[in-house]
C-alpha cells in the first residue's frame, strides 16, 4: 500500500457503493487500484499521463474518473457515504456553516471546446455540465469558486461550483437545497440543520426569509449599511436581526473544512478543462474526507 492509498477499513466502507461489473471483458476490474490512482492524482495534482505505473494505464484511470463525474456516480457514492455516516452519528447537525473559496485555474484549464461534451458512445450531456465551464475573471485572474456548507465535524455536506466573480449571497439557497442526507432505515432524507452560520456576505432579506420559512435558526451578522437602511425606515424596516456571538465563533469550522479540502492540490488549483470533471474531483476529495475516521 502506497502513501495516501485507501486503507483496508476505508476500502471496506467504500467498496459496497461502487458500480458493479455486469459485462464481459472485465470492464470494472480492480476498482481499488483505479480509485487509488484517482485519489493520488487529486492529492498531488500531477498530469494524468504522469501517474505511476503501479496504478495501471493512466487512460483507464482518467476515463473512469471522467465517466463517473459525468453520469453522477461520484454524487451517488457521496450520498451513500453520508447516509452511512449519519447512521453512525458522525454528522454534527447542531451547527452548519456556509462559505466559499476561490481556486486559481491553471492555464491548462482554459480552452475547452464550446460544444457541449458527450458521454462516450452515448449522446447524453453530463449531469453537471455548465455552459460557462465554471470559469470566470476576477482579481486573481481566471478563477472558479467552490461554495461549501460544512458540518461541525469539519467535513462538507454540499458543494456548488461557480465562476470566480459570482457573489456568495445568491448561492446560499441553491447550496442549502443540495443538503439531502438519506436515512439507511428508510424515511424522508434530512435536509435541514439545527443552526446555520455565515458571514456578512450572506446577509439579505431574501436569504433570511428563506431560512425563517424553513424554520432554520441562523446567525448571520448584519452589515453596517443594511442596519442603517433598516433604522432609517423606522417601523417599516422591520425588527433588528438576532445575533449569537457564541454560535458565531463556530463559523471557523467551515474555514477549516475548506483548508482540509484544499490540501488536495487538484482542488486548490483547477487543472480540469470541463466543469463536470472538476466537480467530480472535488466530490472525490470530499468522499476521502468522509472515509477517514
Amino acid at each position: 500500500m502506497g502513501r495516501g492509498d485507501l486503507t483496508n477499513d476505508e476500502w471496506a466502507r467504500l467498496a459496497t457503493h461502487l458500480p458493479k461489473s455486469g459485462r464481459r471483458g472485465g470492464r470494472w476490474s480492480d476498482h481499488r487500484k483505479v480509485v487509488n490512482g484517482i485519489l493520488f492524482r487529486i492529492r498531488t495534482g500531477i498530469p494524468w499521463r504522469d501517474l505511476p505505473e503501479r496504478f495501471g494505464s493512466w487512460k483507464t484511470v482518467y476515463e473512469r474518473h471522467r465517466r463517473w463525474s459525468a453520469d453522477g456516480t461520484w454524487d451517488r457514492i457521496l450520498q451513500a457515504v453520508l447516509a452511512h455516516a449519519d447512521a453512525e452519528g458522525r454528522i454534527d447537525w447542531s451547527m452548519v456553516s456556509v462559505d466559499s473559496t476561490s481556486c486559481r485555474a491553471h492555464q491548462h484549464a482554459a480552452g475547452a471546446p464550446h460544444r457541449a461534451p458527450r458521454l462516450s458512445k452515448r449522446k447524453v450531456i453530463p449531469r453537471q455540465h455548465r455552459p460557462d465551464e465554471g470559469l470566470g475573471r476576477s482579481r486573481g485572474g481566471l478563477t472558479c469558486k467552490i461554495h461549501i456548507v460544512g458540518e461541525g465535524g469539519r467535513r462538507p455536506l454540499a458543494l456548488l461550483i461557480t465562476p470566480g466573480q459570482w457573489g456568495d449571497s445568491p448561492q446560499l439557497i441553491p447550496l442549502l437545497e443540495r443538503i439531502r442526507v438519506r436515512r439507511e432505515d428508510g424515511g424522508r432524507p434530512r435536509t435541514r440543520p439545527d443552526h446555520l452560520g455565515g458571514d456578512k456576505a450572506y446577509s439579505s432579506r431574501r436569504n433570511r426569509r428563506y431560512l425563517r420559512r424553513r424554520q432554520i435558526k441562523h446567525t448571520i451578522p448584519e452589515p453596517r449599511d443594511q442596519r442603517a437602511n433598516r433604522q432609517r425606515r423606522g417601523s417599516k424596516g422591520g425588527r433588528p436581526v438576532g445575533f449569537n456571538k457564541e454560535m458565531y465563533r463556530r463559523r471557523n469550522e467551515v474555514e477549516r473544512t475548506i483548508n482540509q479540502l484544499k490540501h488536495s492540490r487538484a482542488v486548490a488549483t483547477r487543472y480540469d478543462k470541463r466543469a463536470f470533471v472538476y466537480i467530480g474531483t472535488v466530490i472525490a476529495a470530499t468522499i476521502r474526507l468522509w472515509l477517514r475516521p
